[in-house]
């Protein structure tokens, strides 16, 4: 790869596109981003300093210091902190300030694999790969229940799949960058599909496009 190789990975949340992601990077060695860990991070940052998530002035700020090289996936994966996220997300100059930041990390050499919701329509609509890993509401959430219960937690599957329909119209519904597939993006619906069934597909997409790559 002579110059940065970027895949641009959107979704809603538990279609297992975190996973893909990881697998793709590791397999052709580029850099890794969770995008939705920088909203966390400023949600996060808000919610240590006990301001409300409706001040935007603050969230801007929080946004400009967030560093992609600190992102504490242990941290910032808390329900409440991805609740808040949702909320500071919709604020366009907070985006704006992020994407910027998500871009740079994609320009960096080899290239990345960058996991989000606004990926390949706006961060960067120029990705090589485009992949929308999607699956139904009701999967999802049967998905999360199996992982808070795996590490000894316990939830209401009703209450889960309730969560996730709402963060699902907010990120569908917001004015700014809302969850869509590009339309280039290739459609990878994981709801019947193990997650070595879609990193086999999903790598079979790359690969024909790096082979007519490097015939050309």
């Amino acid at each position: 790869m002579t110059h940065p190789f970027t895949i641009a990975i959107d979704g809603p949340a538990g279609a297992g596109k975190g996973t893909l992601a990881r697998r793709l990077a590791d397999h052709y060695r580029l850099n890794l981003i969770d995008t939705g860990l920088t909203y966390r991070a400023v949600a996060h940052a808000l919610l240590r300093l006990g301001l409300p998530l409706d001040n935007v002035s603050a969230a801007e700020t929080a946004a400009r210091q967030v560093d992609l090289a600190k992102l504490d996936r242990a941290v910032l994966s808390a329900h409440a902190v991805g609740e808040a996220a949702s909320k500071v997300a919709v604020f366009p100059t907070v985006r704006r300030i992020l994407v910027e930041k998500q871009r740079d990390f994609a320009r960096t050499p080899p290239g990345a694999v960058l996991d989000g919701r606004d990926i390949g329509t706006v961060v960067c609509p120029d990705a090589d790969i485009k992949l929308y890993v999607t699956a139904s509401a009701e999967v999802r959430a049967q998905r999360r229940l199996a992982e808070i219960e795996s590490i000894g937690g316990t939830a209401d599957f009703a209450e889960i799949l309730a969560d996730i329909v709402r963060r699902d119209e907010r990120d569908m519904g917001r004015a700014d960058s809302p969850l869509k597939p590009a339309t280039d993006a290739h459609l990878l619906d994981t709801s019947e599909m193990a997650i070595e069934a879609a990193f086999l597909a999903a790598m079979s997409v790359i690969d024909d496009v790096l082979a007519k790559r490097n015939k050309a």
